[in-house]
């Protein structure tokens, strides 16, 4: 498990967060809530691609992008588990949160 990285509020904008991430050299980027509960994930390529659609505009924030949430794992979550659920869904990288929603950290798929 990799640490949590940079987490984000779900009222960034889509540039603001395409550029945080290129900042921190990141592949994902963690979303969280005003109450800092952790709603998702998002990934360079899934960003770009809102950023190039015929609808993007400058004001769309990531919870408009966030409606498919990922699965999360937690603590108690077996590797097993996770890769299998990272495996079904095509996943990269699977949060990792506590009971309260906070995030501890990210899984990723070894290549």
């Amino acid at each position: 498990m990799d640490t949590a990285g940079p987490q984000v509020c779900d009222d960034m904008t889509v540039e603001v967060a395409l550029s945080v991430m290129a900042s921190a050299r990141t592949a994902h980027l963690l979303v969280c809530d005003n109450d800092g509960v952790c709603t998702g994930l998002l990934t360079q390529a899934q960003l770009t691609a809102v950023r190039d659609s015929s609808v993007y505009t400058d004001r769309v924030q990531l919870r408009d992008i966030l409606v498919d949430p990922r699965p999360f794992a937690s603590p108690v979550t077996t590797m097993a588990e996770a890769e299998h659920a990272m495996r079904y869904r095509r996943l990269d990288a699977l949060p990792v949160v506590d009971e309260h929603g906070n995030a501890l950290g990210v899984l990723a798929l070894a290549r």
